[in-house]
């Protein structure tokens, strides 16, 4: 039998769980750009969703954190807290506005510059997300951690902050399968890509079906 090592793996395979090579769907490289935008797509359809560790159909996931930042807006009067580094952190300021904005859903993002680097010099970086929820979260409130990587000191920390105070996590992370964020969201979605783009992509693209798709 041929060994499949010195064959290219298929672009847009798609598995459950990671399996070594050929696990995520960018694992053939991206070619061109329109090549990049068809792996997007399968980006955002092999997404993993869990709810307390166990899979589910990404729509029911998805399905899930509409109802969750709904009955946080509107049942509890609460809000949803949206947190992230980088690009992420990005994505966190544009669905903070769009959720509030278009969704009705009262909507921050902790990422205000002068906060980021008064907690960041007094606390240590690792504390810049985590005191603020000490700060300014309530019983009721949904947290909303995005991270490509999924293992930055400050974005774990936040987690387990999230976790001390009862809030309703949710993780987004992509890149490493078996990376620590995935493992502490109440619900979490996991992007089966290497590539920076296509995983942030992906999750902005799924945050976003929380306000344009209406079932």
């Amino acid at each position: 039998m041929a060994s499949s090592d010195n064959l290219p793996p298929p672009n847009l395979i798609v598995k459950t769980e990671y399996q070594g090579r050929g696990a995520f769907v960018d694992d053939g490289g991206i070619g061109d750009a329109l090549a990049f935008f068809l792996l997007l797509y399968n980006a955002v359809k092999a997404t993993q969703a869990r709810e307390f560790g166990m899979s589910m159909p990404l729509d029911d996931g998805l399905r899930r954190l509409r109802e969750l930042c709904l009955n946080a807006a509107f049942e509890r009067r609460n809000k949803v807290i949206l947190i992230g580094n980088g690009g992420s952190s990005a994505i966190a300021s544009h669905m903070a506005t769009d959720y509030s904005k278009n969704g009705g859903i009262r909507a921050v993002a902790l990422n205000d510059a002068p906060t980021l680097t008064c907690l960041g010099n007094d606390f240590g970086i690792d504390e810049i997300f985590a005191k603020q929820l000490a700060f300014y979260a309530f019983p009721g409130d949904v947290v909303i951690i995005v991270s490509s990587s999924g293992k930055s000191g400050n974005i774990i920390r936040a987690a387990e902050q999230a976790f001390s105070m009862g809030l309703d996590l949710v993780t987004f992370s992509g890149m490493n399968p078996d990376n620590l964020l995935r493992s502490k969201g109440m619900l979490s979605f996991y992007v089966p890509a290497k590539d920076y783009g296509l995983v942030e992509l992906a999750h902005l693209a799924l945050l976003h079906s929380i306000v344009s798709v209406q079932s």
